[in-house]
């Protein structure tokens, strides 16, 4: 399940693209999928295993071009052990909400960017992170969660604080804005049948991609969408 529009964020052979705060590695398996040299970063080891892990069966599967290189590797957002410029792509998906100095995250993320390089950042969107918030305190009060709700001004001017340009942006993940409200309306820690459903639902939508569900969400992206994704360019 990609956040990330690769059709309006390029990524091919001859790109060096730090996925920072990587999780479980989807927009890196991206990446490095469409040949570029990805270098997966996070704190977390256990999800750093499984990066790799994957990464070796795009490898041995020939799912990812000879050409290209993948690395997951431990690493602080807060000062980056990489050189300025390192990279021609930098992918901040669905962080910056776990870290109080996210000022400091986009200033590192820049300066690891070569002049010219594109860097996209997603955080929950406002309103509907905001009715997860109202309905549950468990939600977001638990380590490692979510410390603030970003508007799109105040993620745009940080942006811009680090020297970046942004050139766009969208929403994503419309079908899972409800699923989150039930889950933290029954309780996230609790099982429900109906989030069990639900949950069934978003995975065999997530597998098949039928069209007329593609196209619900594209259409209530907009309006309903989960994720806030911009788009910036350093001059």
């Amino acid at each position: 399940m990609l956040t990330v529009d690769f059709g309006r964020f390029p990524v091919g052979p001859g790109d060096r693209v730090l996925d920072l705060g990587c999780g479980d590695g989807r927009h890196a398996y991206e990446a490095y999928k469409r040949g570029a040299d990805v270098v997966a970063a996070d704190l977390d080891d256990i999800a750093l295993k499984h990066v790799r892990d994957m990464f070796a069966n795009l490898a041995q599967a020939g799912e990812a071009p000879a050409s290209a290189s993948a690395l997951a590797v431990r690493a602080d957002a807060l000062r980056l052990p990489f050189p300025s410029g390192s990279f021609t792509r930098v992918i901040v998906a669905e962080t910056l909400e776990h870290i109080h100095a996210d000022r400091t995250v986009l200033a590192e993320a820049s300066r690891v960017l070569a002049p010219g390089g594109r860097l996209v950042a997603t955080v929950p969107r406002w309103w509907p992170e905001r009715i997860c918030w109202l309905l549950s305190d468990a939600y977001h009060e638990v380590e490692g969660g979510h410390i603030r709700i970003y508007r799109r001004r105040e993620l745009l001017g940080k942006l811009r604080e680090a020297g970046l340009s942004t050139t766009g942006g969208h929403h994503a993940h419309a079908l899972h804005s409800p699923y989150w409200w039930l889950k933290c309306a029954v309780g996230p820690d609790e099982e429900h049948r109906l989030c069990a459903l639900y949950h069934r639902f978003l995975v065999w939508d997530i597998m098949r991609s039928p069209r007329p569900v593609r196209f619900a969400e594209w259409a209530l992206n907009p309006v309903l969408g989960k994720s806030l994704v911009v788009y910036a360019r350093k001059p």
